[in-house]
């Protein structure tokens, strides 16, 4: 019989940025083994840094920051600059949020979400590689493009893996795109095992890229 490792998360958001320097601490000392930052009224980026700040051996990231009304190259570098501060300990979290935030609170579009996350995810990992240095910038798709990254405005490779991006999904199309393009999914906090089962890893198992529904993230509110 294979056994799982048992990852016990907090999750948080919302607080003033130096509530969660001392929370992060606290969390990191009660051995949790990550926490997830969610993003309401305050930059979950702005949060997980003051976490990095904090402590050691943390695992943070963010469950999930909004991805629609941000560049991929800006989430690219808040997500590069975080890993580098952590020494690779952080996870960059998207999803694509409802449409009414997205149009109405945002002003930024939302038509195609799910192509649009797709591509978005390809994007953000194309700049990591321009960054790294392994390829110039050139990504060009249906809804984002990118040709131009001078080195005085790339922040250069840093020491530590790229960062590890999720995708939140609910429904089979999404966990399938994950599979594909992602490497890790966040699911909805109020999930049943079942729901893993029967739904989440069966639309991922075809692609066999990723399985971090292999290790369910358990995530508790703070």
């Amino acid at each position: 019989m294979t056994r799982k490792r048992l990852k016990l998360d907090a999750m948080s958001g919302g607080l003033p940025i130096r509530r969660i320097h001392d929370l992060a601490q606290e969390v990191e000392d009660a051995g949790f083994s990550g926490l997830w930052m969610t993003e309401g009224g305050r930059s979950a980026y702005n949060l997980c840094t003051a976490a990095a700040l904090a402590t050691d051996h943390l695992e943070l990231g963010t469950a999930i920051a909004v991805a629609f009304p941000r560049s991929p190259m800006i989430t690219a570098q808040s997500a590069w600059e975080l890993q580098e501060a952590t020494g690779g300990r952080f996870v960059l979290g998207l999803g694509t949020q409802v449409k009414a935030h997205i149009e109405r609170r945002y002003a930024s579009a939302f038509e195609h979400p799910g192509p649009r996350i797709r591509e978005y995810v390809l994007a953000v990992k194309a700049i990591f590689r321009a960054f790294r240095g392994i390829e110039p910038l050139a990504f060009a798709g249906d809804f984002y493009s990118f040709s131009l990254l001078p080195d005085m405005w790339s922040p250069g490779a840093i020491d530590v893996a790229d960062p590890p991006v999720y995708v939140a999904a609910v429904n089979p199309w999404m966990c399938a795109m994950i599979g594909e393009v992602a490497d890790g999914v966040h699911v909805h906090p109020l999930h049943s095992v079942r729901y893993i089962e029967e739904i989440v890893a069966p639309a991922i198992a075809p692609s066999r890229r990723m399985c971090a529904v292999d290790m369910i993230r358990c995530r508790l509110p703070l």
